[in-house]
């Protein structure tokens, strides 16, 4: 996992640095709207790199159950929870979209695997939404930049 952590690092360094390199001299006009698709490919990215570490989260615990002696419950049912809370642990529920690994006690209540798929669905939502907007900012100034160079000749 580590290594996907330093991959996405790397990659949202760059494209951030990217984003930098437009404040400095010589950079390209119409230069905001380059700035815009910068931003909006390094959201995208982002939210990319933060969906796939949940992504990957959920894919290594549903991969654990079922997997040897010890396997059922999932381990990530068990693992860092004090006996109380597994008291009934009859199975899981997991999803990947949202993200979400849910452990199921006898009683039908719920408990999270990894309260860590809370942010990971808003951030990666967020930056989606950033990302698309700034798209969509890009081709609305795109558009009135030519209206105007139209209305003017």
């Amino acid at each position: 996992m580590s290594l996907v952590s330093v991959a996405c690092a790397v990659g949202a360094l760059v494209a951030g640095l990217g984003v930098v390199a437009m404040a400095l001299p010589g950079r390209p006009e119409p230069w905001l709207a380059h700035v815009m698709r910068r931003a909006g490919a390094t959201a995208a990215w982002a939210a990319a790199a933060v969906y796939s570490l949940g992504f990957f989260g959920v894919l290594v615990s549903e991969h654990a159950v079922g997997d040897g002696a010890d396997s059922v419950p999932a381990p990530a049912c068990r693992d860092g929870f004090d006996e109380a809370t597994r008291e009934g642990l009859s199975h899981h529920r997991s999803s990947y979209l949202p993200l979400r690994f849910d452990c199921v006690r006898e009683d039908g209540s719920v408990y999270s695997g990894d309260p860590d798929y809370g942010w990971m669905n808003g951030t990666s939502a967020a930056l989606a939404l950033s990302a698309a907007l700034l798209f969509i900012g890009v081709g609305y100034a795109t558009e009135l930049r030519a209206r105007k160079a139209a209305a003017a000749s």
